[in-house]
């Protein structure tokens, strides 16, 4: 007997994605999220990143990062709403790069549209972000930090800095994604070499210990983390007596 037939349900499915790794050819595509680049180069996604389903999206999700089914199929909707051509039922990757609908200006590792491609990684923005995480562990008070710095970046160099109410969600989740789903959400915290290695080379950082979640990440696990992003936030731009700070709605947003 194949000792593979011994691995949990999930694990069978999954592990040539875990085993297997290369970057993108020159006619395949990839879209301005280091996660999703990644889950593509692994095959979780197409490899080629073009015409992903409801279905491949949720898969890929809960076979690499254990997320809730129903998570993932709420972010594929997002991820639909990219695609340009009317009543799709896919998107593809590089449709994420359409700028202001998802895609938003103060990006944690990419440049503005003002500035040229916002599909690339980008080392000198990915500097900044990265600034902020201080030691070994990232927590959901550095990634606070970090998006906040971004976005004051963003409005003092881009002329054109624009940010909507679903953009600004999205950084919130951006945010605390890459620390609860990615590392501990028990404890809301991230090894920092297992971020660096993600954003860097859109691979899962095995070799440095990284391993897929044992536990379900939840919607729920998203919201709390994303309003304790909100609450550090609050707290770091004080305003002034009598002022107040728009409120962000309840909603699940992420990679």
């Amino acid at each position: 007997m194949k000792s593979t037939l011994l691995l949990p349900a999930w694990a069978s499915l999954a592990l040539a994605g875990f085993d297997t790794w290369s970057p993108p050819g020159p006619y395949e595509v990839r879209a301005p999220c280091p996660m999703l680049n990644t889950l593509a180069n692994h095959g979780f996604l197409p490899h080629h990143g073009k015409d992903i389903t409801r279905e491949v999206t949720e898969n890929a999700l809960f076979d690499a990062l254990n997320i809730n089914k129903t998570l993932g199929s709420f972010l594929f909707d997002f991820a639909l709403t990219t695609n340009p051509v009317a009543n799709s039922t896919t998107f593809s990757l590089n449709d994420l790069g359409n700028h202001n609908i998802l895609e938003h200006d103060a990006s944690l590792s990419r440049s503005d549209a003002y500035f040229g491609n916002v599909l690339t990684f980008n080392q000198s923005v990915f500097d900044e972000t990265k600034s902020y995480w201080k030691g070994k562990t990232v927590t959901i008070e550095m990634a606070a930090r970090a998006r906040l710095a971004r976005i004051k970046t963003s409005k003092a160099t881009n002329p054109t800095y624009s940010m909507s109410e679903l953009g600004d969600a999205f950084t919130y989740g951006e945010s605390a994604a890459y620390v609860v789903v990615f590392g501990d959400k028990t404890t809301g915290t991230v090894k920092r070499s297992w971020v660096e290695w993600l954003f860097e080379h859109e691979q899962l950082p095995q070799h440095l210990g990284w391993r897929r979640p044992a536990e379900l990440f939840q919607a729920a696990d998203l919201d709390r983390y994303m309003q304790e992003i909100e609450n550090i936030t609050a707290g770091l731009e004080k305003p002034k007596p009598g002022g107040h700070r728009a409120k962000r709605q309840n909603s699940h947003f992420g990679w």
